[in-house]
């Protein structure tokens, strides 16, 4: 793979807003893109976790999800998002990173840019 990959659900609107904050204020040259039209074989991804949470897929062939995926983002970004990457890489910060994400991926729909189809049905939420 010649690109990194920043996967997002694209039937979130919370999602999308963030993707293309991404795309807008974030330097990266990675490709930002819903999974929903992402090939996911290509990239070795599932829909389940798609689903789940935000993946990333470097062109190395690394992969991470969730907060992870975010800071692998931010790590290849410019250099104070680089910064951000690295401080949200600390263990203290990734420890508490994975609990808030959950949170944020729990309540998706009751945040700014949120509608009730960003709501995760409330199997996959436990």
């Amino acid at each position: 793979m010649e690109r990194s990959t920043f996967v997002y659900d694209g039937d979130c609107a919370f999602c999308t807003k963030c993707a293309e904050f991404i795309e807008r204020r974030i330097p990266t040259r990675a490709r930002v893109l819903p999974w929903q039209f992402a090939d996911l074989d290509e990239l070795g991804l599932t829909e389940a976790e798609c689903a789940d949470a935000v993946q990333w897929v470097g062109a190395d062939g690394s992969r991470a999800a969730g907060p992870d995926a975010i800071a692998r983002l931010l790590g290849d970004s410019g250099p104070l998002w680089r910064v951000a990457g690295a401080g949200l890489r600390f263990p203290p910060a990734r420890a508490a990173a994975w609990p808030a994400y959950r949170w944020v991926a729990r309540n998706r729909h009751r945040l700014p840019g949120g509608t009730a189809a960003c709501a995760v049905p409330s199997a996959r939420r436990d």
